[in-house]
């Protein structure tokens, strides 16, 4: 399975962006479907993750409350909407495949990736 993150940008603080992740090459509705970030100097750390039929979803406390994910699993996509933005949000912002349930927050639990999109939130 091929990913394609898009959608990031240049916010400031309190702004929305909505991120998006296209699914080629494979069976991208057998899938659960996760983001994480990576901000400079740092670790890749989990965002949140949505189930292969995409009825349940999980998220890092830090983002709980400010961002939903959402699939499409007829146009093989799926996005990731961040409200409220803070300056602590800016990373780069990558989607994943797993196969272990939406319990699964470690990046080592996620099969496929995609290339990355960046976000920056200023004060």
């Amino acid at each position: 399975v091929q990913l394609q993150a898009s959608g990031g940008g240049s916010v400031q603080a309190g702004g929305s962006l909505k991120l998006s992740c296209a699914a080629s090459g494979g069976p991208f509705s057998i899938f659960d479907m996760a983001w994480f970030r990576q901000a400079p100097g740092k670790e890749r750390e989990f965002v949140g993750v949505i189930d292969f039929v995409g009825a349940r979803t999980n998220y890092a406390d830090s983002v709980k409350g400010r961002f939903t994910i959402a699939r499409d699993n007829v146009k093989n996509m799926v996005y990731l909407q961040m409200n409220s933005l803070k300056p602590e949000d800016t990373a780069v912002y990558y989607c994943a495949t797993g196969r272990f349930g939406i319990g699964s927050k470690e990046a080592y639990d996620y099969d496929h990736w995609g290339q990355g999109t960046l976000v920056t939130v200023s004060s």
